[in-house]
């Protein structure tokens, strides 16, 4: 599948001057090939490299050119569906020792942040999951319930603190999780790439893997310039991947975000001064949360770039305006879309690649944190020094996986549409 250049963004645009890796030329063997430049691939080459095995991790465009550079940069704990529910999915072992491990993801992300001083404006003051309805509220009840149980340190918060906090009256409460943060994502992954090389990783970018076969007892991943030869594979490609057999194991989703210029002062006092990063309740959700700077950025379901693009623009400028009145007519300056792997069950997958390989993907919108530790899972699988967090399962498409992503970009068009009339 072809995927068009990245677009000119406030993460592109924002973040420091980046180390730039050169194409792969010639002939590398190493213990790891790595394939794919996001948090899963970059975290992975990262603790490969920082446990002192050889590591080359290639990269199709530039680092965090998919989804790790154009997501919302909430770090929050956990993925979308609820740990009852992946208890259910998973299974009471499997699925609380998932949960356990992502409770503690946001901390991961922000130690690595710090030992490294990478300089993503990292704010660790929460997040609000917002409701946008009563019944919102009975399911942010029912969400608090399950994380009180776990030991979590969250909140529930009624419509006059989530008032206060937001700067809006347009919720019912909301969940503060005080685990949680915000980071500027590209910022992030370009960072924790520079920490790899660091160690010892080798990274080329502009580099993609035209050809990978498995042959005595080893990879061969060819590419333009030349080829890696290594013992074992970690296939990190996520929602950008190489051919029809990865779009066809995912469920395409799309994520669009818009930033406006920095918000005066007087107005920043009053919206999220707390720091918080927010999204809400919503069947279409959206999202909402302030920069460095003091942009905001809205986002939602939805991809700028199809059919649907005018409606959802002309959604968020009647949203952003109903959230908040004050920013009513505020123009929005800065505009992207990123691709989002879903799963039918809404979990991440590990699938077997050959006898000593693997590919990871399908967070479901919940990248940053999964990711990171996912990647580190997967050197320690690698080295054989520890377990997977998933069981790792055969390759196997998604039903209808097309016909689904068409569902999901209709919908939000649709609910983007309707929601602007009532």
């Amino acid at each position: 599948m072809k995927h068009a250049p990245r677009p000119d963004s406030l993460w592109s645009d924002t973040a420091p001057a980046r180390a730039r890796f050169a194409p792969l030329q010639g002939a590398v063997t190493v213990d790891v090939v790595v394939i794919g430049g996001g948090f899963t691939g970059v975290s992975a080459a990262y603790h490969l490299a920082a446990e002192g095995a050889s590591v080359a991790l290639i990269e199709a465009r530039s680092i965090g050119f998919g989804g790790s550079g154009r997501n919302v940069g909430l770090v929050n704990a956990g993925l979308w569906t609820p740990p009852d529910q992946v208890d259910d999915k998973l299974g009471k072992t499997v699925g609380g020792r998932l949960n356990a491990l992502l409770a503690g993801g946001p901390s991961a992300v922000f130690e690595l942040i710090e030992t490294h001083q990478i300089r993503c404006e990292a704010v660790r003051q929460g997040t609000l999951h917002c409701a946008h309805s009563p019944a919102g509220l009975r399911d942010l009840e029912d969400r608090f319930a399950q994380q009180q149980a776990r030991g979590a340190p969250v909140k529930l918060l009624d419509a006059a603190e989530t008032a206060r906090r937001t700067g809006s009256t347009a919720y019912c409460g909301a969940l503060w999780d005080a685990r949680a943060g915000t980071i500027q994502p590209l910022a992030y992954v370009q960072g924790l790439a520079r920490a790899a090389e660091a160690q010892g990783a080798r990274i080329f970018e502009e580099t993609a893997a035209l050809g990978i076969t498995e042959s005595g007892g080893g990879w061969v991943v060819r590419t333009a310039g030349g080829e890696v030869r290594a013992a074992r594979m970690i296939q990190a490609t996520n929602a950008y991947g190489m051919g029809a057999a990865d779009d066809n194991a995912i469920i395409p989703a799309h994520f669009f975000q818009l930033a406006t210029a920095p918000l005066p002062e007087e107005l920043r006092q009053d919206i999220l001064a707390g720091g918080e990063g927010c999204w809400d309740t919503a069947l279409v959700m959206s999202a909402f949360r302030l920069d460095q700077a003091g942009r905001m950025i809205f986002g939602a379901l939805g991809n700028l770039d199809g059919p649907g693009g005018g409606m959802h623009r002309g959604w968020a400028r009647r949203k952003l305006g109903q959230l908040f009145p004050r920013l009513k007519g505020i123009p929005f300056e800065q505009e992207w879309t990123g691709r989002i792997a879903m799963t039918g069950t809404h979990l991440p997958r590990i699938e077997r690649r050959g006898r000593s390989g693997i590919s990871i993907f399908g967070y479901s919108g919940r990248g940053i944190s999964p990711g990171t530790l996912f990647g580190r899972a997967a050197a320690q699988w690698a080295l054989g020094t520890g377990d997977l967090p998933l069981p790792v399962t055969e390759p196997r498409p998604e039903r209808l996986a097309g016909a689904r992503g068409l569902y999901y970009e209709t919908g939000a068009t649709l609910a983007h549409f309707t929601n602007g009339r009532l």
